[in-house]
């Protein structure tokens, strides 16, 4: 249970921040966000704030932001359709029925004859078959349209996502990617300033309660000078220097509270993968400051991001292969054993996975915001945007795609965590 709430958390939290960041900057753009919504699938709980719905629903893989004129409007107006018509103080429509038009018995019944809903903001038509005198309404820059008992709010063309600039349009689809990598710098100083950040220092941290690091008299904050007579300048001379060195003694020169002291240690062998290192049971000395906790954040997530962009590397060139992938099945059995660890080693499973979020999202993939962000530049290159409903086809493509290799990756998860 506590693996699955950790999971749920996790998830629902990189998603959430993701939307988010698309959310700020679409409003800031002044584009209308219809809907923000944690997961796909069947409402689960909704409500709605000025003219964005929020809503959780039941699966909770992914998210959206439903921007005006991204999706395709469901409802139209034809000529020669009967409508109702309400009107606000000012004489302007700011409801137009759509069906169930007996529910409404203030409303004003016409059958329309034109209608412009985005740019001129008007509807014409007569009040009845008979009337050959053609009446024209001006629409409301805030007004709906009711259908089956609900309201959907209109979208004129300036609060739509394609009227805006193409650096606004690209910013708002790049918001996304950039909150996670923002929300892991946030982890990671939060992480520093609660429990400190590792430096890279030739000084002993913590001491584990079993290892031969205690065990020969080693304590915590011994400074190492040399290991059988080579100078250690750095935590990662000490690492490299013991993992060379399995059950063979080392001397250990040390200062401790300004004083030499020579103290030998035999590190224990540890198996990892094809090859037998030493460990003496010792953690990595750490530090706590404001400054070096926000210096620590950039760093961590820097190193992450480029060792991540790395892997990808590898797996297009064929070094790694796509069984190594893994999708939600991998994670929540992964999250299962970090949260073994304790809260610490899953603050920082959360910061890694945000920043994969990041970088996956980042790709130049049809569906994928790195896809979006290719039509944007190809926009920029010919000056006019690709055609939409081309886009959309590629879009769909690939997202149809990237639900095949979904499947796949889940049920190679499937294999190596459960049927092994």
């Amino acid at each position: 249970m506590n693996t699955i709430i950790a999971f749920i958390v996790i998830f629902g939290a990189l998603v959430f921040f993701h939307e988010l960041g698309h959310l700020v900057f679409a409003k800031r753009a002044g584009i209308m966000c219809r809907e923000f919504a944690i997961g796909f699938g069947p409402k689960i709980l909704s409500f709605r704030k000025n003219e964005t719905v929020y809503t959780i629903r039941l699966l909770p893989l992914g998210g959206f932001v439903r921007m005006a004129g991204e999706d395709p409007e469901m409802i139209e107006i034809k000529p020669g359709q009967v409508v109702g018509l309400k009107f606000d103080q000012d004489g302007k429509v700011n409801r137009i029925i759509i069906n169930n038009k007996d529910q409404h018995p203030d409303a004003k019944s016409i059958e329309v004859e034109q209608s412009d809903l985005e740019h001129q903001m008007f509807i014409t038509g007569y009040e009845s078959m008979m009337d050959e005198q053609l009446e024209r309404f001006e629409i409301s820059e805030e007004s709906y349209f009711v259908m089956d008992g609900e309201e959907v709010q209109i979208a004129p063309y300036n609060r739509q996502f394609a009227s805006k600039t193409l650096g606004q349009r690209a910013m708002a689809i790049f918001a996304g990617p950039l909150m996670n990598f923002i929300l892991a710098f946030v982890i990671f100083l939060v992480i520093g300033l609660a429990s400190g950040y590792s430096i890279d220092k030739p000084i002993m941290g913590e001491l584990t309660k079993d290892g031969s690091a205690i065990k020969s008299g080693l304590q915590t904050g011994d400074k190492v000078q040399t290991i059988d007579g080579s100078a250690m300048k750095s935590w990662t001379d000490v690492v490299k220097t013991i993992q060379k060195h399995p059950e063979e003694e080392l001397s250990f020169k040390v200062e401790r509270d300004g004083k030499t002291k020579d103290i030998s240690v035999t590190p224990e062998s540890k198996k990892v993968g094809n090859e037998t290192i030493g460990i003496i049971g010792v953690y990595q000395p750490v530090e706590k400051s404001v400054v070096g906790a926000v210096k620590n954040g950039f760093v961590e997530t820097y190193t992450f991001t480029k060792e991540i962009i790395t892997g990808l590397g590898k797996l297009i060139t064929g070094q790694f292969s796509i069984k190594m992938l893994s999708g939600p099945v991998g994670i929540y059995a992964s999250t299962d054993q970090v949260a073994q660890s304790g809260i610490y080693y899953l603050a920082k499973w959360a910061a890694l996975l945000s920043i994969n979020l990041g970088i996956v999202n980042l790709l130049p993939l049809p569906a994928l915001d790195g896809g979006r962000l290719v039509f944007f530049l190809v926009e920029a290159v010919r000056g006019k945007p690709v055609d939409r409903q081309k886009e959309g086809l590629v879009h769909f493509i690939g997202f149809a795609l990237l639900m095949l290799l979904m499947l796949v990756v889940t049920w190679n998860d499937i294999q190596r965590f459960f049927l092994q």
